[in-house]
């Protein structure tokens, strides 16, 4: 099992120039903005190494989900079917 990082070591990993403060991290992580999702372990949230920050509203949603499944495969059978486009429901 891989190390998990802080939401403040991913960001200075991903964002190298101006950073996202905490607050907006924290509320990412909450509202499911992390691939693979962040974990709470007690009162801080973790990710596993290769995270991506997904838009919910990004047309390139499926591509890039796709990429980093690539790098670590998906484990949901929900996210499966939204990369095979067989999800239920829709905009």
């Amino acid at each position: 099992m891989s190390t998990k990082l802080t939401l403040e070591e991913w960001c200075n990993t991903i964002y190298p120039g101006k950073k996202p403060s905490l607050q907006t991290l924290q509320r990412w992580a909450r509202n499911g903005n992390f691939y693979p999702a962040a974990e709470k372990e007690g009162r801080e949230y973790r990710l596993t190494p290769g995270t991506i920050y997904i838009n919910p509203k990004d047309l390139n949603l499926g591509r890039k989900i796709k990429e980093a499944r690539s790098i670590e495969p998906a484990r949901s059978a929900f996210m499966k079917k939204v990369i095979n486009g067989t999800a239920k429901g829709g905009l």
